[in-house]
């Protein structure tokens, strides 16, 4: 793996761990939507990652970590950033509570691995 593509995993960790930070206090839908800052933050996050790993990490790492699910997270920010019948927050409720985590643990254990 390219130290680029070690630095591009970095920055999606880096964003990940901001969202469970935006996160950390919120235990349902309703908690994480109160908060329109948060909410936005959140957001934001979950673009900035799918705009990385599409745009900035090669094919080559992509296709070597086949435990990512690369379309799906690539699909999310598409679904955001184009607003496709608006946001579901639910969705992105599922994503940040759900996914979120498992993506950190798994990206971490990549990362540390690879520096």
């Amino acid at each position: 793996m390219s130290s680029k593509d070690v630095a591009v995993l970095k920055k999606i960790l880096q964003n990940i761990e901001s969202i469970m930070k935006y996160c950390a206090d919120c235990r349902s839908l309703e908690d994480f939507s109160s908060d329109t800052m948060r909410l936005e933050a959140t957001v934001f996050n979950l673009m900035q990652i799918g705009e990385l790993a599409k745009g900035s990490l090669s094919d080559e790492t992509k296709a070597q970590i086949k435990t990512i699910p690369w379309q799906q997270i690539y699909g999310m920010r598409n679904r955001i950033v184009h607003g496709y019948s608006g946001i579901n927050m639910q969705i992105v409720w599922d994503t940040v509570s759900v996914d979120i985590p498992m993506l950190h643990k798994e990206l971490k254990s990549i990362v540390e691995t690879n520096t």
